[in-house]
């Protein structure tokens, strides 16, 4: 069944752009707004990790998310590739935890829930990564951990996006307000006019809530900022992924290795500091002695749409027909994508949903 009207997008991170992607089939057109140019906020800067950093410290809706994603990442992967010619290089690594302190807790949830994660011997954890940091005492593994290579995520989405001809991509086109008959919203202001729609949805990350004040609404999603840095290692370095003391390492496949992140609170500041480098670095070498040695060609900073307990906001705006929410994902956006935006589309369009709406209702959490 094709709605038979016009679904404005406002904000082109992976959550907006696989909204966009997601509706293009069964909605009469879209239009994709970003006051930039798309995917170059959070989306670009974060790491990629196909899990979250500690799944089992999680509430059971992010589980249910990041569960159904993970599934879905390798198709997504082909399919875009298939269409584009771009790879988002959905990266199957698998992921060693150092040294937790909560070891127990996650076995525990790993056998709750079924996923393949497993203690290891640090000897073997040595073996299978032989570059890995002496200073280490314990180890455990979860095999099937994917990474994908974000920034050819978004360049491969935004190209399947182009070749869909009732989608419209307006970058450089900054949201200022929405457009309001009563209680409806019809259109958002922006930098170029109003531009009206029969659906709006707020895909805008760390500053969907700033839009949302212009209505009254309290959501309380804000910006946090995360600094990376980036090696040039060979393609085979570092076989998987590692993480210790809440910092990782990441192997792309053509030997880029990504060390994260930090957790600041500094507004909408996203200005690489000296601090940070000499920490990173510092949680480079611990991971990964080799590294001291290793081409540094990367530092740089993104926000990310800190919410609480990291559940996002997805669906209807109580008391604003038209409105809608798909934001808010914190720390997992990358990972929670896929799941969250057919979630969406499920509950826009009516559909039979993939998981429980229920608990990223924004009716009752704003």
């Amino acid at each position: 069944m094709t709605m038979q009207q016009q679904v404005v997008i406002v904000g082109g991170g992976v959550i907006g752009l696989l909204t966009a992607f997601n509706l293009a089939s069964d909605v009469q057109s879209v239009v994709l707004l970003d006051r930039s140019n798309v995917g170059q906020e959070s989306s670009w800067a974060g790491g990629g990790i196909v899990s979250p950093l500690y799944p089992w410290r999680y509430s059971p809706a992010v589980t249910a998310l990041a569960h159904w994603s993970q599934d879905f990442y390798p198709q997504l992967g082909e399919r875009l590739f298939a269409a584009t010619g771009v790879d988002p290089e959905v990266h199957t690594t698998g992921l060693y935890w150092l040294d937790l302190d909560d070891e127990a807790e996650a076995l525990a949830w790993a056998e709750r829930e079924n996923r393949p994660l497993t203690p290891v011997d640090i000897s073997a954890a040595h073996d299978a990564v032989p570059v890995l940091g002496a200073g280490f005492a314990r180890a455990i593994y979860m095999a099937d951990v994917a990474n994908v290579r974000n920034p050819r995520l978004v360049k491969s989405l935004k190209a399947a996006l182009l070749a869909l001809p009732n989608v419209t991509i307006h970058e450089q086109c900054e949201v200022s307000g929405f457009v309001r008959e009563g209680d409806q919203v019809v259109g958002v202001q922006t930098s170029v006019g109003a531009i009206r729609g029969d659906q709006v949805v707020l895909t805008a990350g760390a500053w969907s809530g700033d839009l949302l004040k212009g209505l009254g609404l309290e959501l309380p999603v804000e910006p946090v900022k995360g600094q990376m840095i980036l090696y040039k290692c060979s393609a085979d370095f570092l076989p998987s992924m590692v993480l210790a003391k809440g910092r990782y390492a990441i192997p792309r496949r053509d030997g880029h290795i990504l060390i994260g992140s930090t957790l600041e609170h500094e507004g909408y500041d996203k200005t690489p500091t000296p601090s940070a480098l000499e920490s990173l670095k510092a949680s480079a070498v611990e991971l990964i002695p080799a590294l001291a040695d290793a081409e540094l060609v990367g530092h740089w900073a993104g926000l990310r749409p800190g919410s609480p307990e990291g559940i996002p906001y997805i669906g209807r705006v109580p008391g604003f027909d038209g409105l809608w929410l798909n934001c808010g994902h914190y720390r997992n956006g990358l990972v929670l994508a896929p799941a969250s935006c057919q979630l969406f589309a499920d509950v826009m369009l009516g559909r039979e949903p993939i998981i429980d709406p229920a608990p990223y209702a924004p009716a009752g959490r704003i």
